[in-house]
């Protein structure tokens, strides 16, 4: 008779080694923004933590960040050992105003490049891409960053392709963010691939954030646009064409709104907002047509009818361009992410007790 045996449960994975590089007068969003999303990862069924996060700096010690808070960093860059880096999953480095010293910086460069070589992934948040393209990492590789910092990254570093208009970019194991919120995306996306859509969705709901957005979707939106206008005549336009997208929006018909001639218009319409009309109408009636998607049931004809593209197809040609989406997988987003999923608010909550907090 063969004794019985006991089968020993198969040991939950380990949690992700995540290490974030902060620096002096860093934005305090682009740290606590990721990482809480990541310190809230649980693995199902079991509730493991996902990732074991940690911060380092140059200096053991308090790091300054622009909004006056301090972090307290235990690590230095010096305390990690190459075998701490052999197992290292994700390297993040963070943005803000300290992001010009530091990628002057060759010691800490020097760190980037060494931690960059066994991570599996190389995660920047907003301007920590000037950082990545220091160190020459991201040489002949698409990367994003603040919508601000873009034309100042693309004439410094003419070998990285940079794309200032997407909230963030993948490029083989290299991931980029634009600034402050997209850091909170990017986090999700990497939630999502590592743990599950469904993860990454719950963690969205629990932090009350808007949507899952795709790392193509711009960084521009036609209403906050109009309203850093500073010339009345172009502003009051700018108004027009967000409250009325299926107005006639034509240059004639808004220089004439204007009261300008139309090549002074266009002109001055550039120098104020940074878009040709077009670009701007276009990015108007396309904040419409999400709003319209996310909030009811419409068919998508009448949704590009109201939404001022008339002809469903020109809508769907502006979403691919502006957000790397359909209309229809547009708002299919927003059904999944009412839709209930399988471990409870409270759950995660119990699971977060565990965690051990890294700021």
């Amino acid at each position: 008779m063969t004794p019985n045996r006991k089968t020993s449960s198969p040991r939950p994975p380990a949690p992700r080694r995540v290490m974030m590089l902060v620096y002096d007068a860093a934005q305090i969003l682009d740290i606590a923004g990721p990482i809480q999303l990541l310190s809230t990862a649980v693995l199902l069924p079991g509730g493991t933590p996902a990732y074991e996060i940690e911060l380092v700096a140059e200096e053991r010690g308090p790091v300054s960040t622009t909004s006056g808070l301090v972090l307290r960093v235990d690590r230095s860059i010096e305390d990690v050992s190459a075998a701490e880096l052999a197992g290292l999953d994700t390297l993040m480095v963070t943005g803000g105003l300290g992001s010009r010293a530091a990628m002057e910086d060759e010691r800490l460069l020097a760190f980037v490049r060494r931690a960059a070589v066994p991570a599996r992934r190389v995660v920047s948040i907003c301007t920590g891409a000037i950082i990545l393209a220091a160190a020459g990492l991201l040489d002949g590789r698409r990367a994003t960053t603040h919508w601000a910092y873009a034309p100042t990254m693309r004439r410094r570093f003419p070998g990285v392709t940079v794309e200032e208009d997407a909230i963030y970019v993948r490029d083989g194991k290299f991931w980029t963010s634009a600034g402050v919120t997209a850091g909170m995306d990017l986090a999700l996306a990497l939630i999502e691939e590592d743990t599950g859509r469904e993860m990454a969705l719950t963690l969205a709901r629990q932090h009350v954030m808007y949507l899952m957005r795709p790392g193509g979707q711009s960084q521009f939106s036609a209403q906050l646009a109009a309203q850093r206008v500073e010339d009345e005549r172009l502003a009051r336009v700018c108004s027009f064409v967000v409250e009325n997208p299926c107005a006639d929006l034509s240059v004639p018909a808004l220089a004439a709104r204007a009261a300008m001639s139309e090549r002074s218009f266009a002109r001055h319409f550039v120098a104020e907002t940074g878009f040709t009309p077009a670009q701007f109408v276009e990015r108007a009636r396309l904040d419409e047509a999400c709003r319209r998607l996310a909030g009811g049931e419409h068919s998508l004809d009448a949704i590009s009818a109201d939404a001022g593209f008339g002809a469903a197809e020109r809508m769907r040609r502006a979403f691919l361009r502006h957000l790397g989406v359909t209309p229809g997988r547009y708002r299919e987003r927003f059904r999944t992410a009412r839709r209930d999923t399988p471990r409870s608010f409270s759950s995660l909550e119990t699971d977060n007790a565990h965690l051990r907090s890294s700021l």
